[in-house]
């Protein structure tokens, strides 16, 4: 037990000796990592990088001829002047990101040249009023995200700076100083703060200024006094994203632009659902000519409500809800070149197509100078063939990420100018040398990646001719891959082999498979149509090779003018009106009348065959009747139209007492309206006063010739 106890006493004194000779090495590997951070500056040229290191004060060990310093993302509280002596040719420097509270107004007397200061993601609060008294060459300075409350005049001596960027303050006002003065300025962001009115007083410090761009986004601006922007000269563009304006607040906004020089103006997000005629009405006598209205929910833009915006160059309504764009929503923006309707749902108006063939009506309307057009992402699944009709000056064409397939012949044709064609993303199987050889011509940048083609002959030869031969840039060729067929799944279509493909064998058997196919169904219709007729020209013609040609029989050698078939049901009518034409009428006109004419003791089937062979003329009183008489339809129509073909006669008249469509009549007893010579297919008038004309009608049938040639 004692010896145990020695023991574990020996490897505890041992244990500490060995730790003290440790000790030496610990204390190096501590400093030589203090010194690290020093060493990890990216050190390129004349820029020091330092950012993302944890530093707590400026490196001391730096090139002393930088011109720009990184020291962002960091843990410094202050920006000592004395550490920064070293380094007097700074023209850049990047403290953001840090923990910064105060400046101390030597910064500038130590860094004389500089030109950017950024500071933002700091905690800086109150500045003394010759914070900046020293920063004469300074023209950005970057403020934001920090908790400043503005008063002394901070900026008053900042005379060449152009950006100031005093966003993410919450400040409750733009007022940044009481009197003119940022000479120079030209950019202020004031975005994400918590204005929430402009006043005419609010902006005055600006009034000798060269600001042309003030950003206001992400603000709750609800109201706009009188002038507000007019002390700002030379506004030139105004930033209103994200701000709730709606209906009512675009409306004041408008109002207030009056008169300025604002050309660009954007509205991102602002909660507008619809233009109509007054919400830009304000406008009129402005030249503005960028116009940013996306991400708004827009569904309605009403006819003439952007025609105050005469001078409108850039229309964007990117990623909106448009449900109605009537013919005349662009009338008036003859000068827009581009106009972005990408993201729009536009396939919820009717169809996608039909919208299309609605923006045919727009470009005519005024969009004829269009140059770039994007469409992306909107649902289409065809386009109709004059949808880009008169677009001859449009220079890219967007249609990304639609569910195009099969486009129209030609359909390109009109966009001479086309340089940009975009159409990645779709359903493109085939790329037919009709719908796009006259637009290639001119492309210089084509995109249709990532469409599922069909590698074959007829899909995509002509396609990978010309993908191997042109000169136009066509980025990400491996994104072209085949889909169909299985065999070629996912080959690349730059590769397909073409060689196979020769054209002439396919196109004279489409040629000829097509022409016998028309034939075809053109023999089908015409017997379909006139056949009666056909047959009749056969059998004279058959009749006169045989030598027995058909003289017309003189009107003496017939008994009657014409036999009257008609249904049972029909025969007091027929007596009524075709009796009275007989006695009223010089020359006499004779009919056959079953009832009166048939002699006694003769059966009906020989009548009838005997009655037509002794009649000059048939006539057929068509009447819903008579579609349904079997007698008629098994015999009576049959013999009579078998005998005219057989005495080479156009002996048959059709008089419609009923309105009989011809399936109807055709269905019933085989005949159509186009077999028989106009003349002889008659109407029974509905009026008794055109009683008159009818029966001249009839009398002209009648006396007409039966010839057939």
């Amino acid at each position: 037990m004692l010896l145990l106890t020695v023991s574990l006493e020996a490897v505890k004194v041992k244990m500490i000796f060995h730790g003290w000779i440790y000790v030496p090495l610990i204390v190096l590997i501590i400093c030589v990592h203090c010194g690290s951070a020093v060493n990890a500056c990216k050190i390129i040229e004349e820029r020091a990088d330092c950012s993302h290191l944890k530093l707590t004060q400026i490196p001391s060990d730096l090139p002393s001829n930088i011109t720009a310093l990184d020291i962002s993302h960091n843990q410094l509280r202050t920006l000592p002047t004395a550490n920064l002596t070293k380094y007097n040719q700074l023209i850049y420097l990047d403290a953001g990101f840090n923990t910064i509270s105060k400046l101390q107004p030597e910064l500038c007397l130590t860094l004389p040249l500089l030109k950017v200061l950024k500071l933002e993601h700091n905690q800086l609060h109150v500045f003394p009023s010759n914070v900046f008294t020293s920063c004469i060459s300074l023209k950005e300075l970057n403020l934001g995200s920090n908790i400043l409350d503005v008063k002394n005049e901070p900026f008053k001596n900042l005379k060449n700076l152009q950006f100031l960027d005093v966003s993410h303050n919450k400040l409750s006002s733009i007022k940044l100083g009481s009197q003119p003065q940022l000479e120079s300025l030209q950019e202020l962001v004031a975005s994400q703060n918590k204005i929430t009115e402009l006043k005419k007083e609010d902006l005055y410090f600006l009034s000798n200024s060269s600001l042309n761009k003030l950003d206001l986004s992400a603000n709750p601006v609800k109201e706009f006094y009188s002038g507000c922007f007019r002390a700002i000269g030379n506004l030139y563009g105004l930033i209103m994203n994200k701000v709730p304006l709606g209906q009512d607040g675009t409306e004041k906004l408008a109002s207030e632009l009056s008169g300025t020089r604002i050309q660009h103006l954007s509205m991102s997000q602002v909660q507008l659902s619809q233009i109509s005629s007054s919400t830009f009405n304000g406008m009129h006598n402005t030249n503005l000519t960028i116009l940013d209205l996306s991400n708004n929910g827009l569904s309605v833009i009403e006819n003439d409500s952007l025609v105050y915006l005469s001078n409108l160059e850039d229309l964007n309504l990117m990623n909106n809800n448009i449900t109605r764009l009537f013919s005349h929503s662009l009338n008036g923006l003859s000068n827009v070149n581009y106009l972005n309707l990408g993201y729009s749902d536009i396939r919820k108006i009717d169809s996608a197509f039909q919208w299309l063939k609605h923006l045919k009506d727009l470009i005519m309307d005024g969009l004829r100078n269009l140059r770039l057009l994007d469409l992306e992402s909107n649902g289409f699944d065809e386009v109709p063939r004059m949808a880009f009709q008169g677009l001859s000056q449009l220079r890219s064409l967007n249609l990304r990420v639609n569910n195009l397939n099969l486009l129209p012949e030609f359909v390109f044709d009109d966009l001479t100018s086309l340089t940009s064609l975009f159409l990645e993303k779709n359903l493109i199987t085939a790329v037919d040398e009709k719908v796009f050889s006259k637009v290639f011509t001119h492309l210089k940048e084509l995109n249709m990646g990532f469409n599922p083609f069909d590698c074959t002959c007829d899909g995509i030869a002509w396609f990978v001719n010309w993908l191997n031969g042109s000169k136009t840039f066509i980025p990400g060729l491996n994104n072209y891959r085949c889909n169909t067929p299985s065999k070629y799944h996912s080959n690349l279509v730059a590769q397909f082999d073409t060689s196979p493909c020769d054209s002439a064998p396919f196109e004279l058997v489409y040629i000829v498979s097509t022409t016998s196919i028309l034939f075809f169904i053109s023999v089908v219709l015409l017997i379909h149509f006139q056949g009666w007729r056909i047959q009749f020209l056969w059998s004279v013609t058959v009749n006169r090779v045989l030598g027995h040609r058909e003289i017309d029989r003189p009107q003496q050698w017939f008994d009657y003018d014409a036999y009257i078939i008609h249904s049972k049901k029909d025969k007091n009518w027929v007596s009524k009106n075709f009796i009275s034409l007989e006695e009223n009428n010089e020359p006499v006109i004779r009919f056959c009348l079953e009832e009166r004419d048939f002699e006694a003791g003769t059966s009906e089937f020989e009548a009838v065959v005997d009655s037509i062979r002794r009649s000059r003329k048939i006539i057929f009183v068509v009447t819903e009747h008579l579609l349904k008489d079997p007698w008629c339809k098994r015999f009576k129509v049959h013999h009579a139209i078998q005998q005219a073909i057989e005495q080479s006669r156009d002996a048959i008249i059709l008089i419609f007492r009923d309105d009989i469509p011809d399936y109807k009549l055709n269905n019933a007893l085989c005949l159509r309206r186009a077999m028989f010579k106009s003349r002889c297919i008659l109407e029974w008038p509905a009026q008794k006063d055109h009683l008159n004309a009818f029966y001249q009608q009839l009398k002209s049938a009648l006396q007409s010739s039966s010839r057939i040639l």
